[in-house]
């Protein structure tokens, strides 16, 4: 901050850019290899400050990635007014060194058009997230989830003219099955609005874009992939590794449920955990170190509720691979 309260990115954010960044697919972007989510911790239920410390330091660091989607909060649409109140505190003046997603997919508003992949919804919930985030654009903007029931082909031309319009530079899709990443990759190269990234869900405990070939795909085609969910909402931590503490997620049961920490899981959690020790690293660096060492992989989006959890993730950037054939469930 500077003398009069206002926020001052640190001048040596960039000191370490060899590390911290890959190439997006065979794009010109480069992400940093960490991208911050705003999933979870910056909805209107969290609090304000904590939201400011944790951008603050994730920029100072050079992070400049901040993952967002219509429905993150809670309630809908919360993270999406959070960041815009912290363009107009904080980020004004560094728009252009930020790259700033949001999708729309999910159930957002009531009625037949706040849903799903139309043209119709896509199109008014990209106007509604960019009236909440202060924004004249993104910088990506995603189709959040594949949709059976519309065609392709409408979905993927709202993309285009998303960016026709100038409402988002560049688009991707998230956790579409690969006949349908294949379809979409033709259909935007064919219209010069060529698929950016794809963002999957990646880590130790799930492997389904690997096992789907989705990852082989996207090498293959120069197309970027980022994963979320990275530590599995946690349990690829050491949080879970004497039980469920009180105050975790797991015990407030949102996405993660009590029953998933089974004998056989949390055996190969502390398995996980003692070579993560014989590395000196943390399991949770290890594990992100995996994912960002796989084919296709750009960035791995994190949740971080706290400025130290932000500050330990980020040393997996120099983690050595790890290889788990040998450590499997």
């Amino acid at each position: 901050m500077d003398i009069n309260g206002k926020y001052v990115a640190a001048a040596e954010r960039y000191a370490d850019a060899s590390q911290l960044y890959a190439r997006c697919g065979r794009s010109g972007v480069l992400l940093p290899k960490i991208s911050l989510g705003f999933w979870h911790n910056f909805g209107g239920i969290d609090p304000y400050e904590r939201s400011r410390a944790i951008t603050h330091y994730a920029f100072d660091h050079g992070i400049t990635h901040f993952d967002l989607a219509n429905n993150y909060g809670p309630p809908f649409g919360s993270a999406e007014v959070t960041f815009g109140h912290l363009m107009e505190d904080d980020f004004r003046p560094y728009r252009d060194e930020l790259f700033i997603s949001s999708k729309a997919g999910f159930d957002m508003w009531d009625g037949p058009y706040g849903n799903w992949g139309s043209r119709k919804y896509l199109m008014a919930s990209l106007d509604q997230s960019l009236k909440r985030m202060h924004l004249d654009y993104v910088d990506l903007f995603y189709s959040h989830r594949y949709d059976p029931n519309t065609p392709l082909e409408e979905t993927l031309q709202a993309l285009v003219d998303i960016v026709k319009m100038g409402k988002a530079l560049y688009v991707g899709i998230s956790r579409w099955p690969l006949e349908a990443l294949k379809v979409a990759d033709k259909y935007l190269k064919e219209r010069d609005v060529p698929l950016l990234i794809y963002q999957g869900r990646l880590h130790l405990l799930d492997r389904e874009p690997q096992e789907e070939g989705i990852l082989d795909y996207c090498q293959e085609h120069g197309i970027g992939f980022i994963s979320f969910s990275p530590l599995a909402q946690g349990l690829l931590t050491n949080r879970y590794l004497n039980g469920i503490p009180e105050d975790s997620r797991m015990a407030k049961d949102f996405n993660l449920k009590k029953e998933m920490l089974t004998p056989d899981l949390l055996n190969y959690l502390n398995r996980l955990n003692k070579v993560a020790e014989s590395r000196g690293e943390s399991m949770a660096e290890m594990a992100l170190a995996w994912v960002l060492h796989q084919k296709a992989i750009t960035s791995v989006l994190i949740g971080a509720s706290s400025v130290e959890q932000l500050d330990t993730d980020l040393k997996c950037v120099h983690a050595q691979p790890f290889e788990d054939t040998e450590l499997k469930m």
